[in-house]
């Protein structure tokens, strides 16, 4: 089996102590990438699809991605670097500060045609990879990933709602339910779902996805109780208490892995959601996106 995530990788700053910061690689999508790779073992081959520029944080990145066991699908442009942001914390709570304008991910689907894989794989991306195309980009993707899903590739999306990164709150809105609308498998957070779409509860999350055709949806809400439907079958799960919340950084992100590697070896939608919710409360008890 195969999943190929499609978004961002960026060279991340993440406080240590004091006025010291750690350099490291994180992107949701990325995020989301390491996670499955490291918890699949030999059983999944996972796929990065990107764009770097040709300086040496780019080439590092790429390592980077080949050390961790990743395959690159990787269009390396001339003249361009990857994206740069760095994180402060409050109390766990982590609030981002960006430098990516000139970042090649941005022109990731300017050639795009194809993806390689087949019928029973999974191709990944989020409201974040729409977010940082141009829209004739976001349009080319959305088209090829469509084409996938004929040919039997299950399309997961998380709509991960970042206003900042769009011209206004509606255009982030109809471009997260476009995204929705090719997906198979939707993973929302009904706190980001409440405040831009203004949904009064998961359930009403959940109805709005699979109104646009998604059939799979796993409505998160941080330390509240998680919806599952798959249009068939609907359950809840409440997540057991974090003892130590130390940096929330890629919580959904290591959620949405475990969440997705499970639905790829066919686990219960509940052990499939008590899993995710497993690993993303060991990975918010340290520092940074991705934890050992």
């Amino acid at each position: 089996m195969k999943f190929l995530a499609i978004g961002e990788c960026m060279i991340e700053l993440a406080p240590q102590s004091g006025d010291l910061y750690a350099m490291n690689f994180a992107g949701d999508t990325f995020n989301t990438a390491w996670y499955l790779r490291r918890a699949a073992g030999d059983a999944v081959e996972v796929i990065y699809c990107t764009a770097l520029g040709d300086d040496q944080p780019s080439l590092r990145m790429r390592d980077f991605f080949v050390a961790s066991g990743i395959t690159p699908l990787v269009k390396m442009r001339e003249k361009r670097s990857v994206g740069l942001y760095m994180v402060s914390l409050k109390d766990g709570e982590r609030s981002f500060s960006y430098w990516r304008d000139a970042a090649a991910a941005r022109t990731l689907a300017d050639d795009l045609e194809d993806l390689p894989l087949a019928a029973g794989d999974i191709a990944y991306f989020s409201g974040i990879t729409l977010a940082i195309l141009p829209e004739a980009g976001r349009r080319k993707l959305l088209d090829v990933l469509a084409q996938c899903k004929t040919n039997g590739v299950q399309v997961a999306f998380d709509p991960n709602l970042r206003p900042r990164l769009w011209d206004d709150v509606q255009t982030m809105c109809d471009w997260t339910m476009k995204g929705a609308a090719v997906a198979d498998i939707c993973l929302p957070s009904f706190e980001d779902e409440a405040d831009y779409f203004g949904d009064g509860s998961p359930a009403d999350t959940c109805a709005r996805y699979a109104a646009q055709g998604t059939a799979l949806i796993v409505v998160k809400n941080g330390p509240g109780e998680i919806l599952v439907s798959n249009g068939h079958t609907q359950v809840t799960v409440m997540p057991t208490p974090a003892d130590t919340i130390v940096d929330t950084t890629a919580a959904g992100d290591s959620f949405n892995a475990q969440f997705l590697l499970s639905h790829m070896q066919g686990e219960r939608l509940e052990d499939a959601t008590k899993a995710a919710c497993n690993l993303s409360r060991r990975v918010i008890s340290k520092l940074g996106a991705l934890v050992d």
